[in-house]
């Protein structure tokens, strides 16, 4: 299995300059984790709902511009590369999501979440019960 083929391809950006409480805002309504970071087309860094200290961190984001809380040093994989280097990839920089890109041109992203659900046969097996 590849990255194409569990990746999202909607990604949500925003740019380094937007204001971080604003940011926020989006991933709550949106119901979203982790926003890609773009200069035009480039990516510049990812903004995970973890930076910025996470839901009690109103006051730390509250002066704060997207630039001031996200990750630089941006891990980026294509989407024909497989799904054993994405997993691997996040695990050795502990980090939650992958920016998809091809060449320059981001095309999707790929979390943590879609690696378990791909796993997991897409959600469509019931788990178990367990007896006590």
């Amino acid at each position: 299995m590849r990255v194409a083929d569990v990746m999202t391809r909607n990604v949500h950006t925003v740019p380094a300059t937007m204001r971080a409480p604003d940011a926020w805002e989006l991933m709550r309504r949106r119901r979203i984790h982790h926003l890609v970071v773009t200069d035009g087309s480039r990516v510049t860094g990812v903004l995970s709902d973890r930076d910025g200290d996470g839901a009690g961190g109103a006051v730390l984001r509250a002066d704060s511009a997207v630039a001031d809380l996200m990750a630089d040093d941006v891990v980026t994989i294509e989407p024909t590369e497989p799904l054993r280097k994405a997993a691997s990839l996040m695990r050795s920089r502990s980090i939650s999501c992958l920016p998809v890109t091809q060449g320059t041109h981001l095309v999707g992203i790929v979390t943590v979440s879609d690696l378990l659900d791909a796993m997991a046969g897409g959600g469509r097996r019931r788990a178990r019960r367990v007896r006590r």
